[in-house]
């Protein structure tokens, strides 16, 4: 099959758009999250969000340290998730402009 061709570009789309959907929903939860610090991650249904979003926040928070006491680094994916979503998935996204 051609890198280029419809078939390649779709399987991947329609993989991609949904886990980065899915990641942008649970990087905002998260945020919201994070006003209520008596919220128990570790515990139902907390880590539901808690467990697919903290392996990409540990390495962030060593780069970017918390704010005055804010942290950040939920907003920063948010962030680098739509980026990614627009340039791979866009109108003029790299995996879109494939198909044709």
């Amino acid at each position: 099959m051609l890198w280029g061709s419809y078939g390649f570009c779709c399987d991947r789309s329609w993989v991609l758009a949904p886990l980065l959907g899915i990641l942008i929903l649970l990087f905002i939860v998260r945020i919201v999250l994070t006003w209520y610090p008596q919220a128990e991650m570790q515990t139902f249904p907390f880590n539901l969000v808690f467990f697919p979003t903290e392996p990409f926040l540990i390495p962030t928070r060593k780069l970017i340290p918390p704010l005055g006491g804010v942290d950040i680094t939920p907003i920063i994916w948010v962030g680098i998730c739509s980026f990614l979503r627009e340039i791979l998935l866009g109108q003029q996204g790299l995996l879109t402009m494939m198909r044709y």
